[in-house]
């Protein structure tokens, strides 16, 4: 299954028109008893307008402690249902109906059960980058932050099936190697196009900067696999999730970063660490799904109550149970 990508479209306020529509925001989501969650990807004056910023489970972990009467999640759709998914008694609401996502795309629930009765035996671990329908076929959740606790937390005997996204899978073969794990081709369209020579092309520039890499971006794979053969120094190179990059920029004494994923996230280390440099690896690497959303289209979802996302009572109960068990382990 494949979603059309869409047009990245610049943003063009001037300081005025955001700072009116930041107070119309705020006004509605005071009216309304409602949170406003922003991705790490988001525009920065959606991210700027938020009450609260950071990687999609933390945003819906967030969402279940809240005692707002309203979510509004600046993300994407799966994104949106996983708060629905711990939220279910919350409205949450998703600014544009087109913030899709090509990994979440690319499996489906019908992928999971002819996959599963392919390795019968194997247990099921799933990103939490995957639609709920492909949640309640999975045994664990996991995110890239976590992914490797929950792989450990399987009894050694039992093989994994690992989806959807190829890099972190294949990390996570390179890290636990006497394990059974077969691994998804999905990828997401913006970090399979982050490679090596990104990484290498900015450290050149930049030779005292450290690298931080996400997981899910190609050039992990390429880097970790030419670190083994000596061939690129680890020194200074960090694999990590996306909050676990921001903790590693704020803890870490180095003046420059070479930041290997979407490029909205440079807008929070900016904020978080303004006595610094943070340089995109890839400046290209955007991602149109997340651009979607707009101020305009935050202030809609709030005046129009529009977008409501929801999930099917008996497929939020077996997608939970799945978030529950990768929660459980800590």
């Amino acid at each position: 299954m494949t979603i059309a990508l869409p047009i990245i479209e610049e943003s063009d306020y001037t300081d005025h028109e955001i700072a009116a529509l930041h107070g119309e925001i705020r006004d509605l989501a005071r009216r309304r008893h409602a949170v406003i969650l922003a991705h790490n990807y988001q525009r920065p004056e959606v991210q700027d307008v938020a009450d609260i910023v950071g990687d999609s489970l933390g945003l819906s972990r967030h969402a279940a402690t809240t005692d707002a009467d309203v979510i509004v999640f600046c993300g994407v759709h799966f994104m949106a249902e996983t708060a629905v998914i711990l939220s279910p008694h919350k409205r949450v609401l998703l600014p544009d109906l087109a913030a899709g996502c090509s990994l979440a795309a690319s499996i489906t629930a019908g992928d999971v059960r002819r996959w599963r009765e392919e390795f019968p035996d194997y247990v099921a671990v799933g990103y939490v980058n995957t639609s709920a329908e492909v949640k309640a076929e999975l045994d664990y959740c996991c995110t890239s932050g976590n992914a490797v606790e929950v792989i450990d937390a399987i009894p050694e005997n039992k093989g994994v099936l690992f989806l959807p996204d190829f890099f972190l899978g294949a990390h996570l073969k390179r890290l636990r190697p006497n394990r059974r794990i077969e691994v998804w081709m999905g990828e997401c369209h913006v970090h399979k196009d982050i490679n090596a020579r990104n990484v290498n092309a900015c450290r050149a520039q930049y030779p005292e900067a450290e690298v931080l890499i996400h997981p899910e971006c190609g050039c992990a794979g390429q880097v970790i696999y030419s670190a083994g053969l000596g061939d690129v120094d680890m020194n200074g190179l960090h694999v990590a999730s996306t909050e676990g990059m921001i903790r590693v920029a704020q803890r870490s004494p180095a003046p420059q970063f070479i930041v290997a994923t979407e490029v909205g996230i440079l807008h929070r280390m900016r904020l978080l660490a303004p006595n610094k440099e943070f340089i995109a690896a890839d400046p290209e690497a955007l991602c149109g799904f997340m651009k979607t959303i707009t101020l305009e289209s935050v202030r809609d979802a709030l005046l129009e109550d529009q977008y409501a996302i929801t999930v099917p009572a008996h497929i939020r109960k077996r997608a939970k149970s799945a978030i529950d068990r990768m929660i459980a382990i800590g």
